[in-house]
């Protein structure tokens, strides 16, 4: 028997449950904030009862770690995959540069997925942890995917990480923001020419000087 079939997968049941619960959660937060919600109001919201809100969460607290968890695990997944093709050369276009987009694209898919939870979770009156840890994730896969064509790197690693961490950060911020009026794809293509261009170049600055 194949390994993968002695692992048990969540039943739909819990995971219909918790994508409930967590809904709940999401929408409260949009009203009156996290410090606000009480495990009755996320138990009247779901139109759960409570033994059911604890069976599956602690607390309020345990219920925001775990979903947060859960965004972060899948977005770490998909930046490793993303730096593995990297290494393998599977993101090198007809130019001979690296492409992010693949990658990207997929992120951009997850975020539409989950918009509502991301949308509040990364807003004003969100998380900031959950915004550093996000960010530490870009920050932690950017730099081999940035310096792996072998060129010679202008500036402090780390800070090159950072403004790459928070660029993307802030994009995909101002695209939750307004609604995700563009499509992932294009999102993608967006800010892999960001990443890999610059500002500057993207903007017609050093455009101009090259001409």
């Amino acid at each position: 028997m194949p390994l993968s079939e002695n692992i048990p997968t969540p039943d739909r049941r819990v995971l219909r449950t918790k994508r409930v619960i967590r809904d709940a959660l999401t929408a409260l937060m949009e009203e009156k904030g996290f410090d606000g919600i009480t495990v009755k109001d996320l138990t009247e919201r779901a139109d759960i009862n409570r033994g059911t809100f604890y069976i599956h969460y602690r607390d309020k607290y345990d219920l925001l770690e775990q979903s947060e968890a859960e965004i972060i695990g899948v977005i770490e997944s998909m930046a490793a995959e993303g730096f593995q093709n990297a290494v393998q050369g599977k993101w090198i276009n007809n130019n001979g540069a690296i492409d992010p987009s693949p990658f990207v694209r997929k992120l951009f898919v997850y975020l539409q997925e989950n918009a509502p939870f991301m949308r509040v979770i990364l807003g004003a009156g969100g998380d900031p942890s959950f915004q550093k840890r996000l960010r530490e994730v870009i920050r932690q896969r950017a730099l081999p995917i940035l310096t792996s064509s072998g060129g010679e790197v202008l500036v402090p690693a780390d800070y090159l990480t950072a403004y790459v961490s928070s660029a993307h950060l802030g994009v995909i911020q101002n695209w939750l923001d307004n609604g995700m009026d563009l499509p992932p794809e294009q999102m993608a293509d967006i800010l892999s020419k960001l990443t890999l261009l610059g500002p500057g170049h993207v903007a017609g600055i050093t455009r101009k000087k090259e001409t």
